[in-house]
């Protein structure tokens, strides 16, 4: 768990700190900031990629992938979940700065859905190596400072997000250490690639 522990701290040091921020950091250095992060995000996932020895192993793992996200609406219970939190922190008018629901649905999404959190909470559940997880934590502090300037503490509290996927995964990821073979590893971090790109 510990790759997870210090992706949350990541996430809430950004998020706190963009959000206290706020204005002051100029929408340019917000946008250079992002495509920094793009550009290495893109990076990884054509490394992750390439490395499939089946591609249709990939295209059928992305197309069932999205029509089970559709069925199951994981996009409308971030939303529901989003608009929760922010009437819950109604209350407290510093929280409320910016687009509390958005910022949260927005970063949930950009930390949580992706071969990274998966990878790397595996990784980090079956051997103790959290080096992929570190390096997301790189990825989305920045991507949090980013977001919760223009978003605000919405995005800070994506961080119990990540830290009920992250961690559930992480934890379960003990549960498949003896039906994943390598090539299915491989396959999976071929898929994830594509899902970065």
């Amino acid at each position: 768990m510990t790759g997870t522990f210090i992706n949350v701290g990541a996430v809430v040091a950004g998020g706190l700190l963009g959000s206290i921020l706020g204005d002051r950091l100029s929408s340019r250095i917000q946008e250079i900031v992002m495509w920094g992060i793009g550009l290495v995000v893109f990076a990884v996932g054509i490394d992750m990629a390439i490395k499939s020895n089946n591609i249709l192993i990939v295209l059928g793992s992305i197309l069932l992938g999205s029509i089970l996200g559709e069925w199951w609406q994981i996009q409308k219970r971030l939303d529901s979940t989003g608009s929760w939190l922010e009437a819950k922190v109604q209350k407290f008018p510093f929280l409320t700065r910016g687009d509390f629901s958005r910022g949260f649905v927005t970063a949930s999404l950009v930390f949580c859905v992706g071969p990274m959190t998966i990878l790397g909470s595996v990784q980090d559940g079956l051997s103790g190596t959290f080096t992929l997880l570190a390096i997301k934590s790189v990825l989305d502090g920045f991507a949090a400072l980013a977001f919760a300037a223009g978003m605000g503490m919405g995005v800070t509290f994506s961080a119990v997000a990540v830290l009920l996927i992250q961690g559930s995964i992480t934890l379960g990821a003990g549960l498949f250490d003896s039906i994943l073979t390598e090539a299915m590893i491989t396959e999976l971090s071929a898929t994830g690639g594509v899902m970065l790109l």
